[in-house]
């Protein structure tokens, strides 16, 4: 039951992450291109070009805050991330039991005198 909430959790996340995969992308780049507005504005010695950047600035900073809810989008990455971390946690549990019942002498008493019975 545990494995299935975490696979129906992580299957609409992953619908979530995939639906913000467009504005994700277009936040990224405008951030981006507000880095190196910024820089060009730090270079710039003339007013008119100072006054070029901030404008082109503020066309890019728009761009940034029309795809702010792409932030959604990064949140359902880090909980596809948790759940693979949770499932990876899960099955080397599972890993560690299963080789924990494998030296259990009785268990292996059992598969013996199964085995011994088939003769």
């Amino acid at each position: 039951m545990k494995k299935f909430m975490l696979f129906i959790i992580g299957l609409i996340a992953l619908f979530v992450l995939l639906a913000n995969l467009g504005p994700m992308v277009l936040l990224g780049v405008s951030v981006w291109l507000l880095y190196i507005v910024f820089k060009q504005f730090i270079k710039s010695d003339s007013t008119a070009g100072k006054i070029g950047w901030v404008i082109a600035g503020l066309l890019i900073l728009s761009i940034a805050v029309a795809n702010v809810y792409a932030v959604i989008g990064l949140a359902a990455a880090y909980v596809l991330y948790v759940i693979y971390k949770k499932w990876q946690e899960d099955k080397l549990e599972e890993d560690v039991s299963f080789s924990v019942k494998q030296d259990d002498p009785f268990t292996n008493f059992e598969k013996q005198w199964a085995e011994m019975k088939n003769y």
